[in-house]
Formats: C-alpha cells, structure tokens, sequence
C-alpha cells in the first residue's frame, strides 16, 4: 500500500472541491500550501499519525503538503532566529497559506513542544510581514484517556492571536492509541470522518481566503496608526 492510500475514505461521497465557486477572482490556481505541525518527538507520536493522515486526505483534495519535524528545536528565545530548525520552521510558516496544528493533550493542555513551535513564529517577521496573519489554521488534539477539547481550544486562542482564521471544525481522538493500526493508519470510523470533514472545511476555506487575505485583516487601527507616523514624518521635514 503506498504512503498517500486512502483505505479507510469512500472517495465517492467526498467529491473534488469547487475551486471556481470559491477562489477569488486573481487567483493564480495554484495548489493550497499547508503546513501541519505536531506536538510529540516520540517515535510513536499519535499526533503526528492523525497530522500524517491529515496530509494524504489534503493531497488527495488537492493540496500541497508540508510536515515540520520539532525534534532539535531549541525552546524559545536561547538560540538566535538564524538557528536552523528555526530558520526552516519560520520559512515553512511563510511558505503556507494554512495550517493544521495537531497536539496531544498532557496535564490537560497541549504539549510544550506544540507551544515552543508556535512561539517561535513571531507576529512580525521580514520588515512587518506576520507569517501568520490571514492564513487558515485547522486544530486537531489526541488523547491517551477520555474525550477532551483542552488542547484544541487552547490552539484556537493561540490562533486568533497569531491573526489566523481558524475553521470551525475540529478533530479530538480520545485513546488515540487504542485507535490507530499496526501500520499507524487511522481506520475508517467516526474519528477519520471528522479528520476528513476537518480537512474538507480547511482546504475550501483556504480557496475562500487566500486570494483575499490583505482585504480580510486590513485594520483601521493599523491604517490609523500608519497615517500618524507619516504625519509625524511630515511635520518633522516642515520644522
């Protein structure tokens, strides 16, 4: 079976998604750019298997995919920006045009590994460039007990403040590892469905922003602020 197999989807009920009823009107048509990131270094990290079948379910809808490795990822702020995990972490995050965070929930929040990834990617970067503002952000949580939605309401703060637009839905898979297969497949049942609905709504959102993005979090308070330095400039030449 290859890597990007979808055994556990009935392809016939999720039809290609309406790229034209969607995109804006310039819109190059050029593949979605998602970035999925995952918050566990383990070797068997069940938050990378639900990002990993996140992926292919992204592929096959059209997407194109790309995976951060946190391991080796100094924490925040003791080592400089140009450190290499850090260089292809911020790189990647402007690279996307959307986002899948995907985290375990320990001691009821989500892991330091998942936040230490997120803290990395400043709110300004490149001369004022925000690598995230605009961009489609989908959150997804696994669990080693009971249900939980900690983790996943935690990333939907951490989104709105990193200027993201995070989709409604969401995927938490509790006893992640009573659910996953040998081979580290998610089979089909009502936790893959909701990883494809999730994926389904992030991948349709992502046509709907990415081409209106500047219009969407343009701000007055910033044009405001904008206007008064100009003046300040200004007047300073006038004195």
């Amino acid at each position: 079976m290859s890597d990007d197999a979808l055994p556990a989807l009935q392809a016939d009920v999720l039809p290609p998604i309406d790229i034209d009823a969607l995109k804006a009107a310039d819109d190059s048509g050029h593949p979605p750019r998602i970035l999925l990131l995952y918050g566990s270094v383990r070797a068997e990290s069940y938050s990378r298997k639900a990002a990993e079948e996140a992926a292919r379910i992204l592929r096959h809808l059209g997407c194109e995919t790309r995976m951060f490795d946190p391991s080796g990822l100094p924490l925040p702020d003791s080592v400089e920006p140009d450190h290499p995990k850090v260089a292809e972490l911020r790189d990647l995050a402007v690279w996307s045009e959307g986002m899948v965070w995907s985290s375990p929930e320990r001691h009821g929040a989500m892991t330091a590994i998942m936040k230490a990834q997120i803290d990395w990617l400043p709110l300004s970067l490149m001369g004022g460039v925000r690598p995230t503002q605009g961009k489609t952000l989908a959150v997804m949580q696994v669990s080693g007990g009971s249900q939980s939605f900690n983790a996943v309401n935690q990333m939907r703060i951490l989104g709105r403040w990193m200027r993201m637009v995070t989709i409604p839905n969401q995927s938490s898979i509790p006893k992640a590892w009573l659910e996953f297969d040998s081979a580290g497949r998610l089979p089909e049942g009502p936790f893959y469905a909701r990883i494809v609905d999730v994926m389904e709504e992030l991948t349709r959102f992502t046509w709907m922003v990415r081409g209106r993005a500047d219009m969407l979090v343009d701000r007055y308070s910033e044009r405001l602020e904008t206007a008064e330095d100009v003046h300040k400039r200004v007047s300073l030449k006038s004195d």
